[in-house]
């Protein structure tokens, strides 16, 4: 049974290799990709360094956790409508109760909510960051990623989890100077997520993650542990997000989709914002690690 994925150069040229038993071997290129993913175009993979474990064909970012979309939204307040927040903090004294504007909308109660994010501009773990020269609040978002290894339509969530190949770290990078003007734009983020998103080295097969909902997690950033958190407390399910992306709506091989921000997994919420010069090291223990150098532009 294949229990990860990893792609790496050897002799110049991608190799595909597994895990079985604890032990990584080669997999034979004429038996496609393992776990029923689609090949790699060689256009996909950077001139050097590392590799992809899989290429995205569609990026779907869902926000499953309410406490991530409430921390963010009142750190975003903070840092951006420093007015409205002053008002906010004062409601919130008096009544003890969370601000409104504050909470997910209506209908993410009701279904699960996504956006459609750049599957083109994912690099893997260790490729050094530069912000784009319109950045000026650099953040990560350390996310729990799925890829599709098989069709589907009109799913059940238990199909739509039958469906999952595998689990991978992600993270979310960020222009957080950007993102409220877009968000209130009606069209979601735009420039504020779409020119650079990164993956773990490796794939981990669905099948050696048997609750991907009870899974800890870690920010490091320059060695000190930032944040300790888990992938608990997702308001809709994985599979229910996957077979509310199905409806209606024919998904590939390939396909990646993601939780949405761990609570407490983004500089935003924790205070701690990347500058040129930190070392950032993401982790979801059991699917494995990324980590960036920041760079100067």
């Amino acid at each position: 049974m294949v229990e990860a994925v990893r792609r790496r150069r050897a002799g110049g040229a991608p190799l595909v290799e597994v895990r079985v038993d604890g032990e990584w071997q080669s997999w034979s290129a004429s038996d496609g990709m393992p776990l029923g993913l689609p090949e790699v175009p060689a256009w996909r993979d950077r001139a050097d360094g590392d590799l992809l474990p899989f290429a995205p064909v569609s990026f779907r970012d869902f926000m499953l956790y309410e406490q991530h979309v409430i921390d963010a939204s009142r750190a975003m307040a903070r840092a951006y409508l420093p007015s409205a927040y002053r008002a906010a903090s004062l409601f919130e004294r008096l009544t003890g109760r969370t601000f409104p504007r504050f909470k997910p909308a209506p209908l993410w109660y009701e279904q699960p909510i996504y956006y459609m994010g750049n599957a083109l501009t994912f690099v893997p773990s260790g490729v050094p960051i530069v912000a784009p020269t319109y950045a000026t609040a650099l953040d990560y978002e350390l996310e729990l990623g799925f890829v599709l290894g098989r069709p589907l339509r009109d799913a059940t969530p238990e199909e739509a989890m039958a469906a999952i190949a595998g689990y991978v770290v992600l993270n979310d990078v960020s222009a957080r100077n950007v993102q409220l003007a877009e968000m209130r734009s009606g069209f979601g983020p735009q420039k504020a997520k779409h020119f650079i998103s990164s993956l773990s080295l490796e794939l981990v097969s669905a099948s050696m993650i048997p609750d991907p909902a009870a899974l800890t997690a870690r920010v490091e950033i320059n060695g000190q542990e930032i944040v300790r958190s888990s992938s608990a407390g997702m308001r809709h399910s994985i599979g229910a997000a996957v077979a509310h992306a199905s409806r209606g709506e024919q998904l590939y091989a390939g396909e990646l989709l993601a939780t949405g921000t761990l609570p407490g997994c983004s500089g935003l919420e924790n205070g701690r914002l990347l500058v040129p010069g930190d070392h950032l090291k993401l982790t979801i223990d059991g699917v494995g690690t990324i980590v960036h150098d920041i760079a100067a532009g």
